[in-house]
C-alpha cells in the first residue's frame, strides 16, 4: 500500500526550498505537517478538544517545541539516556510559537488546543527554529480547527551588510543583527531579537525584508489547505445575556472612565476602586441572579473597564497613573548594596523593582551546553525570577516557569552585546524581581548593567531598556503610544515593545502586537519614543555609577591566563591529573587546562596573589625547554659516587658530575651536598641520542687565580667504562 502525500513547495529565492507534506505522518491528529529545508524536517501536530471547558473566556493553547536527540544522530546525557524536561532552547522556541500563534485565533473560540513541534532530522547547518512556527501553523491550516489567518516565522540576519533570511548557521556568526519575526499576510504579529548596538532603521528595515519572505509562506499554506479542502469546524463556545451585559455598560462605563482620569500611581489602589464599582452594582441583584450570572458579570465588568480605560487614554491623552504619554516613572537605584557579593545594584522604576547580583567564576563555573542543536560551553549566565510576593500574592513556588526562562533571555541578549569578548571570567547575574508593576525585564535589564558596572566587569557602556505600549482604535483611526507601560496598559493595551540598548544602540527587542493593521509609520514612531526614553534612563544610571570599577573587590578571584605549548599539556596535567592537582594544593589557587588549536590555555584563579604567582613560575618551569647555558636553581635529588642529580625543573633532572662541582677537586660529592639541597647551576650540554643534562657548578664560580687546567684524558680502552674517578680503572669483582 502506497501513501500519496500532498506537498507544497516555497522558493526562498536562493536556490534553496522548503517542502510542507501532509498526508503522510500523525493522520489522527486534526492537523499535521512535515516541512523539510534541506536535511532539517519538522513534524507538526495540531489537536483541539470538540467542546470547549465550562466558564473559559480564554484560549487555552499549550504550544511544546522539542528537539529529538536521535535526529543529530545523538545519545541524550545524562544517567537514563532519554528526552526528560524541554531545555531552556526548546522553551524559548516554544514561546516564540505561542506568541506568533495565540493572536489568530477566533476571540470566541475556547476550546483546549495542543499544538506540538517536533525535531525529527537535523541539518547542523540549519538551524529548525525559523521553520518551527511556520510548521505549527501549517498543522492548523490544514485541519478542522478554526484559524483566522495562516502565519509563519522567519529569522533574518545582516551579514556583511546585506540581509539574509534562514541563514546558514556558519554565517550567522559573522551577522550584527539577528531577528525572529512573525506575520500573517498583512502584518507583523511578533519580532524578538539581538543586535550589536544598531539603529532603529536597520531594525526597521529587517521587518521589511523578513515580512515580505513571511507573505510568500502564508500564501503558500493557503494553497496548501485548498488542495485539502477541510472545512472548520463549527462551534459555539460563549453564551451571552445581552439585556445584562447593556445595563453592566450603562452602570459602570462612565464609573470606570472617571476613575482611570483620575490618575491614580497605585495599582492597588486602583483595582480597589474598580471593584467597588462592581460590588455595588451586584448588591442591587438578588442573591440568585448575582449567583447565576457571576461568570457573566465578572466577564463583561472587564470589558467594560477596558474600555473605559482605552477611550480615557485616547480622549483625554492622559493615563491611568496620571502620566503624559511619552513619560518615564520617576526612578532611583543604588549599587553596591550589598556587602558580600561581587556586584550588586537595585534598581526601581515606578512600582517595578529589581534586586540585581553580580557573580564572578573561573573557566570551571561554565555552563555546559549538551542540547540536540547546540553544544559548548557559556560564560555568560542571566537568570531571572518572579516571586509571587513582586505583585502582592501568595503562590505555591514552583520549578522555573516559561515566563521567567523568556524574560531572563531577552535581558541576556541585551547586556552580552557590551561584555569584552576576551573577559576571562564566567558571569552569572541573577535578578530578583521584589515588585512588578510592568515591565520588570526592563528593569532587569538596567538593574543587570549597573551590578556589572558594580562588579569592575569592563563593559562598554551602559545598557537600559523601556517597554513600550499601543492602545489604537480602528474605527477613528486614533492612536496613543506609551512609554515605561504599566501592567495594566500592557494587559489591557495592543502591544508590548520592549528596546534594550546603549547610547549607540539597540541591543535587543521583543514585541508582541495583539491587533491588526500596525503600519511601520507606527513602528518608526514607538522606536524614536522609545529611544527618547532609553536615553533618560541611561541619564538617571550614569548619575548612580558612569564606569565601571576600576579595581574588583577584595574578595573577587584574581584568575590569570597563560598558554603553553600543546606537547606540555600532559607534563602540565600529569598521569590521572596528579600534577595539576598537587599544584593547586600547593598553590592555593584553581586551575584549568583546555586544548585550543593544540595550545594550552591555562587559567590561574586565586584569591592570593603570591599562590597565583608560585603557580605561574611553577607552570613555567614545567613548561620551558632547557637550552645550553641557560642558569637553574635546583634541588639535590639523589647522591652517587660520581656526583648528584639535580632537580633543575619539574620532573627534569640533570647530572652534575663531581668534577663539575667546583674548580678544585672534589674529593667526596657526598661531603659538600646533601639531597635536598639547594644550588645554582649552569647546564652544559644534553646528549641528542637520549637527552640526558649535564649541569655545571664550576662554571658559574670564578676561576681561582694560577688555576691550571689538568692534561686532557685519552680516549678510553676497548671495552672500558669511565667510572667517574680518573682513568683508574674499577676492580674487578668475583
Amino acid at each position: 500500500m502506497s501513501i500519496q502525500p500532498i506537498t507544497q513547495t516555497i522558493d526562498l529565492g536562493d536556490g534553496r526550498l522548503v517542502t510542507i507534506e501532509t498526508g503522510k505522518l500523525a493522520k489522527q491528529a486534526d492537523g499535521s505537517v512535515v516541512v523539510r529545508m534541506g536535511n532539517t524536517m519538522l513534524l507538526a501536530t495540531a489537536v483541539a478538544r470538540p467542546e470547549a471547558g465550562e466558564n473559559v473566556d480564554f484560549m487555552p493553547l499549550t504550544v511544546d517545541y522539542r528537539e529529538m536527540y536521535a535526529s543529530a544522530g545523538r545519545f541524550p546525557g545524562g544517567f537514563f539516556k532519554r528526552e526528560a524536561r524541554p531545555s531552556d532552547q526548546e522553551i524559548l522556541i516554544s514561546r516564540l510559537i505561542d506568541r506568533a500563534l495565540r493572536p489568530t485565533f477566533p476571540d470566541d473560540f475556547h476550546a483546549e488546543t495542543q499544538v506540538l513541534v517536533y525535531l525529527i532530522s537535523h541539518d547542523k547547518e540549519l538551524l529548525p527554529d525559523c521553520l518551527a512556527g511556520l510548521a505549527a501553523s501549517a498543522a492548523i491550516a490544514v485541519s478542522d480547527i478554526p484559524f483566522t489567518a495562516p502565519i509563519s516565522e522567519v529569522r533574518v540576519a545582516r551579514i556583511d551588510g546585506n540581509f539574509v533570511v534562514n541563514p546558514y548557521r556558519k554565517d550567522l556568526e559573522r551577522a550584527d543583527l539577528d531577528l525572529m519575526v512573525a506575520g500573517n499576510a498583512n502584518d507583523i504579529v511578533m519580532v524578538e531579537g539581538e543586535m550589536k548596538e544598531v539603529g532603529e532603521d536597520a531594525l526597521l528595515s529587517a521587518l521589511e525584508v523578513a515580512h515580505k519572505a513571511i507573505k510568500i509562506q502564508v500564501a503558500a499554506q493557503v494553497e496548501l489547505a485548498s488542495k485539502i479542502g477541510k472545512v472548520k469546524r463549527a462551534y459555539t463556545h460563549e453564551k451571552h445575556n445581552e439585556d445584562l451585559k447593556s445595563r453592566i455598560y450603562a452602570f459602570a462605563y462612565q464609573r470606570a472612565y472617571d476613575i482611570a482620569n483620575e490618575g491614580n500611581p497605585n495599582k492597588k489602589l486602583r483595582a480597589e476602586k474598580f471593584r467597588a464599582i462592581r460590588d455595588e452594582f451586584v448588591s442591587g441583584l438578588t442573591a440568585e441572579e448575582a449567583s447565576e450570572n457571576s461568570f457573566l458579570i465578572k466577564s463583561y465588568f472587564h470589558s467594560v473597564e477596558k474600555k473605559a480605560v482605552r477611550d480615557c487614554v485616547l480622549n483625554e491623552r492622559k493615563r491611568l497613573d496620571g502620566r503624559k504619554l511619552d513619560e518615564i516613572r520617576p526612578i532611583w537605584a543604588e549599587t553596591d548594596y550589598l556587602p558580600m557579593v561581587h556586584g550588586s545594584a537595585v534598581f526601581t522604576r515606578g512600582e517595578t523593582q529589581s534586586l540585581t547580583t553580580v557573580t564572578l567564576g573561573t573557566k570551571l563555573d561554565e555552563q555546559i551546553i549538551d542540547g540536540v542543536v547546540f553544544e559548548g560551553k557559556n560564560r555568560f549566565l542571566l537568570h531571572y525570577n518572579f516571586p509571587p510576593f513582586s505583585t502582592g500574592e501568595a503562590k505555591p513556588m514552583r520549578g522555573t516557569g516559561r515566563r521567567e526562562v523568556g524574560h531572563g533571555n531577552l535581558a541576556l541578549r541585551a547586556l552580552k552585546q557590551v561584555v569584552p569578548s576576551n573577559f576571562d571570567y564566567s558571569v552569572r547575574i541573577v535578578s530578583d524581581i521584589l515588585e512588578s508593576n510592568g515591565s520588570s525585564s526592563m528593569a532587569t535589564v538596567c538593574a543587570g548593567s549597573l551590578a556589572m558596572h558594580d562588579a569592575g566587569i569592563p563593559v562598554s557602556s551602559h545598557v537600559s531598556g523601556i517597554a513600550m505600549g499601543l492602545i489604537s482604535d480602528e474605527e477613528t483611526g486614533k492612536y496613543a503610544i506609551l512609554s515605561d507601560i504599566l501592567g495594566d496598559e500592557d494587559h489591557l493595551g495592543d502591544m508590548d515593545f520592549k528596546v534594550a540598548g546603549t547610547r549607540g544602540g539597540i541591543t535587543a527587542c521583543q514585541m508582541d502586537i495583539k491587533v491588526n493593521g500596525l503600519s511601520f509609520e507606527v513602528l518608526k514612531e514607538a522606536l524614536e519614543q522609545a529611544k527618547r526614553g532609553r536615553l533618560h534612563i541611561l541619564d538617571v544610571m550614569d548619575s548612580v555609577q558612569a564606569n565601571p570599577r576600576v579595581e574588583f573587590k577584595p574578595f573577587v578571584p584574581q584568575i590569570v591566563t597563560m598558554v603553553i605549548p600543546g606537547e606540555f599539556i600532559g607534563a602540565v596535567i600529569g598521569p590521572g591529573g596528579k600534577h595539576i592537582q598537587e599544584l593547586q594544593k600547593s598553590t592555593n589557587t584553581v586551575i584549568s587546562l583546555e586544548d585550543v588549536d593544540n595550545k594550552g590555555v591555562i587559567e590561574i584563579a586565586g584569591s592570593d596573589p603570591e599562590g597565583i604567582r608560585m603557580a605561574q613560575d611553577r607552570i613555567r618551569q614545567m613548561t620551558t625547554v632547557p637550552t645550553p647555558g641557560d642558569k637553574f636553581m635546583g634541588v639535590v635529588k639523589k647522591i652517587t659516587t660520581f656526583g648528584a642529580f639535580i632537580e633543575i625543573l619539574p620532573k627534569k633532572e640533570g647530572l652534575l658530575h663531581i668534577s663539575e662541582y667546583a674548580w678544585e677537586k672534589t674529593p667526596d660529592i657526598a661531603q659538600v651536598l646533601n639531597e635536598g639541597d639547594t644550588l645554582e647551576v649552569q647546564l652544559l650540554e644534553i646528549d641528542e641520542s637520549t637527552g640526558k643534562l649535564r649541569l655545571s657548578r664550576r662554571a658559574l664560580l670564578p676561576k681561582p687565580e694560577g688555576w691550571v687546567a689538568p692534561p686532557e684524558r685519552g680516549p678510553r680502552p676497548e671495552g672500558g667504562r669511565d667510572s667517574g674517578r680518573g682513568d683508574r680503572p674499577r676492580p674487578r669483582r668475583d
